[in-house]
């Protein structure tokens, strides 16, 4: 500034001497004076910018000063949760139990008395089929059989009078002998000829071959009547066959459950076999998944299972491993698994889209991302890279299966105050496994605890700090 001022001085001498000089011609005298303020823009332009190393040094604040400014950092509450991320598997909804109502009996459906989402009861009508035929049949039947108990009525009066003729014979044969006996007596006394007593003898005999032929003809029909129970049984199986077969013509429920589909029209000829109805239970709701074999460690027959579906996003099932498959598809290498939830209101249908999780009975940790923990191993980074939080240590244990050591120690920033007032302490911490990119921590960190999360250089205790708009509140 002292130059410019000099030379605005000199310029203006040099101007009065200009104007003194009168033998000085006027274009040199202009020429000096376009030299002159040349030269003085020069300077002027030299005082007003300063060289970008200097700039840069006015600017800067001193190495103190720097020392001093508070740390960005982003900062997280810890919380307890599962160290692995829950997997869901999708599936759908099914009654607990499907049930195809068919016709067994050939004829017209008469009445078909539920539609599509009807609720039935176990034994409730369903539907009736024209029975005309089956009601001939079995009145032919129970006809024949009562024509079979008039016979067995017949074959016992018939026995009966055979076992009367028989008792007749054994009297007339009990004279006979007795009247031979005397008249044998008599002939030795010689009171009658030995021609008398020859009869009496003949007459003794004769009614014994009559009493033999009596208790003959009572065998036979005895037999007879044991043939003829045998045809009443046949008959009355005959019966019951035809009464079975006419009940076929009324369809009745098996279950409680609700109609799932109807196949036909009332009116409709129906055969032996044709699917009429389909019922389904759904007292409880059941979703059948394929799981891995990775994924299959964690499901157990018995155990609890999560189950949400997109219909009620509101709401979350409690249900039960009912089913593992012993065979897994031998392309895809899934194996279907089947959950039970409960569904006693009913409102489950069938075909829902599920997403089901399994659990299990684990005891759940504060988790942290392993960024946040000052030991580099862990976080498998070098002491320089962005983000590392440096120079802490830490005790070690082999890792099963890994050359790697996993640590069981570090140090994690717990933040304290608030807005400016905001600082770091070290608080070194028990670790516990690790999983995709967190650790579990066992001691030293309690849950509702703020902690940093990421912080833009090496922190160490008592460092104020200022929290990033990423921090959670």
């Amino acid at each position: 500034m002292t130059s410019s001022v000099h030379s605005l001085t000199t310029l203006r001498s040099h101007s009065s001497r200009s104007n003194a000089s009168a033998s000085v011609p006027a274009n040199l005298t202009w020429m000096a004076h376009w030299s002159l303020l040349t030269a003085f823009l020069v300077v002027l332009s030299g005082c007003n910018f300063l060289p970008k190393d200097a700039a840069d040094a006015q600017t800067k604040p001193s190495g103190a000063a720097q020392g001093q400014g508070a740390t960005a950092v982003d900062v997280a509450i810890a919380a307890t949760a599962p160290l692995e991320a829950t997997r869901e598997y999708t599936g759908t909804t099914q009654p607990l139990q499907e049930v195809a109502i068919r016709a067994q009996a050939e004829g017209q459906l008469r009445q078909l008395k539920v539609d599509v989402g009807d609720r039935v009861q176990q034994g409730q009508t369903l539907a009736q089929i024209d029975d005309s035929l089956l009601k001939a049949a079995t009145t032919e039947a129970e006809s024949e059989l009562a024509a079979r108990r008039s016979e067995i009525s017949q074959l016992q009066t018939q026995v009966s009078d055979a076992r009367t003729q028989v008792e007749q014979s054994r009297l007339q044969l009990q004279q006979a002998e007795s009247d031979a006996a005397r008249y044998e007596k008599l002939a030795r006394d010689g009171a009658v000829t030995l021609q008398q007593a020859e009869q009496a003898r003949t007459q003794a005999k004769t009614a014994a071959q009559v009493l033999r032929s009596s208790q003959e003809k009572v065998r036979n029909q005895q037999q007879a009547i044991v043939a003829a129970n045998g045809r009443i049984v046949a008959q009355q199986a005959v019966v019951a066959q035809q009464q079975e077969r006419r009940s076929y013509a009324v369809l009745t429920s098996p279950i409680n459950g609700a109609v799932l589909t109807r196949s036909t029209e009332q009116g409709n000829l129906v055969q032996v076999g044709n699917e009429l109805l389909r019922l389904g239970d759904f007292s409880r709701a059941k979703v059948t998944v394929q799981v891995s074999e990775l994924g299959l460690a964690k499901v157990r027959l018995g155990g609890a299972a999560k189950v949400r579906l997109d219909a009620f996003p509101n709401e979350q099932f409690a249900g039960t491993v009912t089913r593992v498959s012993p065979a897994a598809n031998p392309t895809s290498r899934l194996i279907p698994v089947e959950v039970t939830i409960p569904n006693s209101s009913g409102k489950v249908g069938s075909g829902l889209l599920a997403r089901v999780s399994f659990t299990q009975q684990t005891t759940d940790r504060v988790v942290v991302p392993i960024a946040a923990l000052q030991d580099d191993r862990v976080r498998n980074k070098q002491p320089n890279q962005p983000g590392a939080n440096a120079g802490a240590t830490g005790t070690t244990q082999p890792a099963k299966g890994n050359d790697k050591a996993q640590k069981t120690k570090g140090t994690v920033f717990v933040v304290t105050g608030e807005g400016e007032q905001a600082k770091v302490a070290a608080r070194s911490v028990a670790l516990g496994k690790q999983a995709d990119g967190n650790v579990q921590v066992l001691t030293g960190l309690n849950p509702g605890d703020r902690y940093v999360a990421r912080t833009s250089r090496p922190l160490k205790g008592g460092d104020s700090v200022r929290l990033s708009i990423l921090s959670a509140k």
